[in-house]
């Protein structure tokens, strides 16, 4: 991955991929599998808005069920058998306690019939996949004795066991999506990241490409397209408005979904779902209030998600420590063993994704948003050579990509054939038996930290040799950075092969070792340095990337 940017000027592609999130690089991917001259260009970094801030669970549509919509249950099972297929390392399952009481909507019987008709829909949910321990199992329920030793502290009153389901987990959101951007690339695609398209370009009625400007120098130039392909997400619309004067109808409506980290490990291996006041309006079956999660998530523990409708522009999006507060009450007041404190908030995750709507704000009625958009704006507005594509759930993110190129393909009169995305490995996801294969390569490479090697496994896969590599040139890059899992060789690799340009690119997107904490001066301090040498900073440079670095993490919870 090379950021070449002269070079994206001297050819016409078959497609321009505009938005770097999950939907646009998993729609770069399957256009290049396909044989499409591909390029895809992002505002930011990749995956560095919603994509990089959601909940990291891969829905298999469970909750689906409440709402009877029986199409969702059966594309998302569909779509999380597919990334625990093609990407085992970023990929897991992890199991889920629903606790239940008495014996009407919130006891057992209800769930027990639901359990049921979902396991049912989704009889091939384990379809192609090898190692038992990736596969899905059926619903089952605990005791409550079996509850209580599992989450002690649980509220007693009324509790008559549990209900234990499967769903997946990324391991790392962000290296799932630069993973399918490798891939793209690996097909031959070209991408670079800090590119800000400013206008569209048309000759004869019909797109011909882009306006873009790069971020970092401030430059200018075209890149030229027979066909655009506008996954930008909440910016989407803002391209079209900008560019064209086109109005969506429906005008899309975002919510600013919200979860938290909170460093402290987790009470269990198994995650555990309350009830809230919040009442899903599209709920058929209503079991008395929207759930919340607590989720373990490598050695912390992960809780959301809350949802609310954000009509400011996309770059404005916050959430204040008044607003903090108030969700710290709701799960206290929801689930009071937790005992949560504003100050173990170690790191917040927010982003805009497609909703439903809100009767008002404030409202404890919620509808959220259900399907993903797929506009074809030469049907729609006779306006030749440009799809759009804004996602809902990064979970279907392969399939509405898959769609979006069936679309592409068509309008270009081409035959690429059928998708293989769904059955292709992503980058670094040759792995049959993932347990297996994480044991081989830390008896492989003694000399590196067991966990240190199943955090290179799990982010780099198969691929992560190209990683090591760097230890040969450089021994001292097999230190890891200062009370993290992240060697510095991990440094060295993002920048030269993965198209870091900045130190937030690789504390937040390339590597572990600030997605789930503040990592401390020391470990920002060293990664800072070893960019430096790479990208030729001096000083004043490595203390501005230092300081926007250390503004997104919560105020009341940093280690400087």
């Amino acid at each position: 991955m090379k950021r070449d940017l002269p070079a994206l000027t001297s050819k016409k592609y078959e497609l321009v991929v505009v938005g770097g999130g999950i939907f646009g690089v998993c729609a770069a991917w399957d256009a290049a599998l396909r044989g499409l001259s591909t390029v895809i260009l992002e505002r930011g970094d990749f995956c560095q808005a919603t994509s990089a801030n959601h909940f990291k669970v891969v829905h298999g549509g469970i909750r689906y069920i409440q709402h009877l919509d029986f199409y969702r249950v059966r594309e998302s099972s569909r779509e999380r058998n597919i990334l625990l297929r093609i990407a085992p390392h970023l990929v897991q399952p992890l199991p889920i306690v629903i606790p239940t009481y008495g014996h009407g909507l919130t006891g057992k019987e209800i769930l027990r019939a639901g359990f049921a008709l979902y396991d049912i829909m989704t009889l091939d949910r384990n379809s192609g996949i090898g190692d038992p321990e990736r596969q899905i199992p059926s619903a089952r329920f605990l005791s409550r004795k079996k509850v209580l030793s599992l989450f002690p502290g649980l509220e007693e009153k009324g509790l008559t066991g549990g209900a234990v389901f499967c769903d997946g987990q990324m391991y790392n959101p962000t290296r799932l999506a630069i993973s399918f951007l490798r891939s793209a690339v690996n097909a031959g695609a070209e991408a670079a990241n800090y590119v800000s398209v400013e206008d569209l370009l048309f000759k004869e009625n019909r797109l011909c490409g882009v306006k873009a400007r790069d971020i970092l120098s401030d430059s200018k130039f075209e890149v030229r397209g027979k066909m655009v392909l506008n996954t930008a997400g909440p910016w989407a619309h803002r391209i079209l408005n900008k560019s064209l004067g086109l109005e969506l109808n429906p005008k899309p409506v975002f919510s600013r979904d919200l979860a938290f980290v909170v460093n402290r490990p987790p009470i269990s291996r198994y995650g555990l779902a309350f009830s809230t006041k919040t009442k899903d309006v599209d709920s058929v079956l209503d079991r008395g209030g929207r759930h919340l999660f607590a989720l373990p998530w490598r050695g912390v523990t992960l809780i959301g998600v809350w949802h609310k409708v954000f009509e400011r522009v996309p770059e404005e999006i916050s959430v204040s420590e008044t607003e903090l507060q108030t969700f710290v009450n709701e799960v206290n007041e929801s689930c009071p063993y937790l005992n949560l404190r504003t100050q173990d908030i170690s790191m917040v995750n927010t982003g805009l994704t497609l909703f439903g709507d809100e009767d008002h704000q404030g409202s404890s009625q919620m509808s959220f948003g259900k399907r993903s958009r797929l506009i074809d704006h030469g049907s729609e507005h006779d306006l030749e050579g440009l799809i759009t594509l804004i996602g809902v759930r990064a979970t279907t993110a392969q399939g509405m990509a898959e769609k979006a190129i069936d679309l592409v393909l068509k309008r270009l009169g081409k035959h690429g054939g059928k998708s293989r995305t769904s059955v292709s490995p992503i980058y670094g996801g040759s792995i049959s038996h993932f347990e297996k294969y994480v044991e081989s390569a830390s008896k492989a490479n003694s000399s590196i930290d067991a966990g240190i090697m199943r955090c290179l496994v799990h982010n780099y896969g198969s691929q992560y040799q190209r990683v090591l590599n760097y230890i040969d040139e450089d021994p001292s890059l097999a230190e890891p950075l200062n009370g993290s899992s992240v060697i510095k060789a991990e440094v060295v690799h993002a920048v030269r092969e993965e198209m870091a340009q900045k130190l937030s690119d690789v504390v937040f997107r390339r590597t572990d070792v600030g997605t789930a904490a503040m990592p401390g001066e020391d470990a920002l301090t060293s990664c800072a340095n070893l960019m430096a040498v790479e990208k030729g900073w001096k000083q004043g440079q490595i203390e501005a990337e230092l300081a926007e670095v250390r503004k997104a993490y919560p105020p009341f919870n940093k280690k400087y």
